[in-house]
């Protein structure tokens, strides 16, 4: 049977099997919903094996449990290891939600509902895509796949995971839908993601507060001192000051700087979409090439002193910032983290107290274009869209993709097929239906190019 007719057919309960997965609430974020966690991961269990799995488990981690299945089709086969989180963001506000978020609901083409898109609709579309296979006979090659609950809230547990079961994870690339494509009539394939370094600065002055009009022009003020030192991290032609920053950056070749330059992309719509007038970063490279290709700092929160209702002139004892660097391939987070950490300290005055704390990190990736399992990846595209995929960057982080390579060795193709307009982590998360008819056919067509 051609895969159109099967997904014609089977539609319906392909829906009231994603259905199941999507009502139940798996909010990692919050420990009142540690039993949906478990209830969810035993679904795709099921789910699993009746798709076609020889055996599927539910896994113990240090943390929220894993999935594990797989299908054997022969030793000498090369194995593909499919990965996929079950966990999904909180739903609020609830108020803006058309519909319940953890009751699906379809309109006008588009099923709707947390978890529609992130990552419970991609990770159904690779396991229908695999039980067609299966049914019709037609796989050539070992699967496994590994479904965590743990993404949303930074993986904490995969790392001793994949390290003590390095074994049975063993694989010969990694299939990841957990991505975005540039457009639903613009198919893409994802080949590169920055990395996350990601501090907490705490300056601290006096031991108290103090009356502005006392000490003001006598004491070093922390938030000031904070401010000068933040501005410093960043020259004027948008280079990062931080002394060896950039030793490990990897420059991107002309052929790939010609193909984002390919990218569709309209920089007054990019503008007027956020509210700016004016664009700015790292001098010598495009606004496509700034968010996805080279590292950038942000200040994602600073505050201190009094910031109630009305005035109080106060020289605050402590002031505070969250920041972050994303990093290229290459930059490991644990070394950007240290080299930040000193720098700060060494542009300090005296005059302060200042404590640089690391928080979470992860490092960059890139996916070779030439690599047998990409070139599968992108017919795969061509068949289901009916135009070639470009190859694109992006300019988020998944940390666990270069876990995965550190860890098992193996490379990762991620073949996703998420819109900007699918909301995910907002509200009115969805996906279109014909998106999953599209990506379903697109796994299947990997799965019979080989890798």
């Amino acid at each position: 049977m051609e895969v159109k007719d099967y997904i014609r057919e089977n539609e319906p309960r392909f829906m009231d099997e994603l259905f199941s997965l999507i009502r139940i609430p798996s909010i990692s974020a919050q420990p009142e919903h540690k039993d949906d966690m478990l209830a969810c991961a035993q679904r795709w269990r099921e789910l699993l094996l009746a798709a076609g799995a020889d055996e599927a488990m539910v896994m113990p981690s240090q943390g929220n449990p894993l999935v594990y299945a797989e299908k054997r089709v022969s030793p000498d086969a090369p194995t593909v290891l499919i990965y996929a989180h079950y966990d999904v963001m909180p739903p609020e506000p609830l108020e803006l939600w058309k519909s319940q978020p953890f009751e699906p609901e379809i309109r006008d083409g588009h099923l709707f509902a947390r978890g529609a898109d992130d990552d419970k609709g991609q990770s159904f579309i690779q396991v229908k895509a695999f039980e067609y296979m299966v049914r019709e006979g037609a796989l050539k090659h070992n699967v496994k796949f590994i479904f965590e609950g743990e993404e949303e809230i930074g993986s904490p547990s995969l790392n001793a995971f994949l390290k003590e079961h390095k074994e049975l994870l063993k694989a010969d690339v990694i299939l990841v839908s957990d991505t975005s494509m540039l457009g639903a009539d613009l198919p893409s394939l994802t080949t590169g993601l920055r990395g996350l370094a990601y501090w907490e600065i705490e300056v601290t002055g006096p031991n108290r507060d103090l009356h502005s009009g006392h000490f003001g022009g006598a004491v070093a003020n922390p938030i000031n001192v904070l401010c000068s030192m933040l501005s410093q991290v960043v020259d004027a032609d948008g280079r990062i000051t931080v002394p060896h920053f950039y030793d490990r950056v990897e420059e991107v070749s002309d052929a790939e700087r010609r193909m984002i330059a390919q990218i569709p992309f309209d920089e007054e719509r990019y503008k007027t979409a956020i509210g700016v007038d004016e664009l700015q970063g790292e001098k010598g490279y495009s606004t496509l090439e700034r968010n996805s290709c080279r590292p950038s700092f942000d200040i994602c929160g600073i505050w201190g002193g009094y910031t109630g209702e009305g005035s109080k002139t106060v020289l605050p004892s402590k002031a505070y910032a969250k920041v972050s660097c994303r990093l290229v391939p290459h930059q490991q987070h644990e070394e950007i983290s240290r080299l930040f950490a000193d720098y700060i300290q060494s542009i300090a005055p005296r005059s302060v107290k200042v404590k640089v704390t690391p928080m979470h990190g992860g490092e960059g990736y890139v996916c070779p274009i030439d690599l047998p399992a990409y070139k599968a990846a992108e017919k795969g595209f061509a068949k289901a869209f009916g135009k070639q995929p470009l190859a694109v960057r992006r300019g988020g982080s998944i940390p666990i993709i270069s876990d995965f390579e550190q860890i098992l060795g193996v490379k990762t193709v991620l073949m996703g097929f998420g819109l900007e307009s699918n909301a995910i982590h907002s509200p009115n998360e969805n996906i279109p239906l014909d998106i999953i008819r599209k990506g379903i056919e697109a796994v299947v067509e990997f799965h019979r190019q080989g890798f």
